[in-house]
């Protein structure tokens, strides 16, 4: 049996486990199955991985996408440059471990997001600076797009706080990408602390969360009339990227 699986926690929000399920039945793939594995912290996490047999691959999610990479053995240069895995490619036998990290994030949010991209969408805002973020400044970087970070408690030169967002800075960053997990289910109400009176029908409102279908944040922009879109199909594609690596 090979089996896959997802780390993190909590867990209760994943949706990787149904994901896969569906896939193996839907396009006939036997001898396959893929667990939950809600760790509480990561120590010992190689001897977990022996554990278990015939585990061929990983993904990870919060709030393991970082600390993970002390664990691996080889890391992808793309998931190096963000700082931050979320897929592993598990190799050996005879308690000889080979694992190699990569991170899907990127390709997931670069298949979603070009193409509601406007030639006026010139400037982005990250709201968060979690494992996430990273990957999505990365694409933003590819795609020529200027980027700042917001956040509660700011580190860089890229980095403002909410507080000091007013009408001008909204309407020079006309993409605006939630990576933070605020609004997400089961606290749905929440949104991220932006003023939303300036947002216009030119803004394009990403929120990486699936989980209400339509988060506050994006009623919001619906409401002034912003494209808006969740990260349901981000998740899609960086799963089925995820699938590639562990069968290569």
């Amino acid at each position: 049996m090979n089996i896959y699986g997802l780390i993190g926690y909590p867990l209760s929000h994943s949706f990787s486990r149904k994901y896969f399920l569906r896939k193996f039945e839907k396009e006939n793939i036997h001898n396959s199955d893929f667990q939950l594995f809600q760790l509480k912290d990561l120590s010992g996490f190689r001897d977990f991985v022996l554990s278990q047999e015939g585990l061929k691959g990983l993904s990870v999610t919060i709030p393991y996408k970082k600390l993970v990479m002390n664990f691996l053995d080889e890391i992808d240069p793309v998931a190096e440059k963000i700082g931050a895995v979320n897929c592993i490619k598990i190799k050996g036998e005879n308690n000889k471990l080979f694992l190699k990290g990569f991170n899907t994030d990127v390709f997931g949010f670069e298949t979603s997001i070009k193409p509601l991209l406007k030639p006026h969408h010139k400037k982005a805002m990250i709201l968060g600076t979690g494992g996430a973020s990273q990957a999505i400044a990365y694409v933003l970087d590819n795609l020529d797009i200027e980027y700042l970070f917001v956040s509660r408690s700011p580190s860089g030169c890229k980095h403002i706080r909410y507080e000091i967002l007013n009408q001008q800075i909204i309407s020079d960053f006309k993409l605006i990408i939630n990576t933070t997990p605020v609004g997400m289910f089961p606290e749905t109400e929440d949104k991220p602390s932006l003023p939303y009176e300036h947002i216009t029908p030119e803004h394009l409102l990403f929120d990486l969360t699936y989980n209400p279908e339509s988060t506050a944040f994006m009623k919001m922009g619906q409401l002034a009339g912003a494209v808006v879109k969740n990260g349901y199909e981000m998740l899609n594609q960086q799963a089925e990227k995820a699938w590639d690596i562990w069968n290569i």
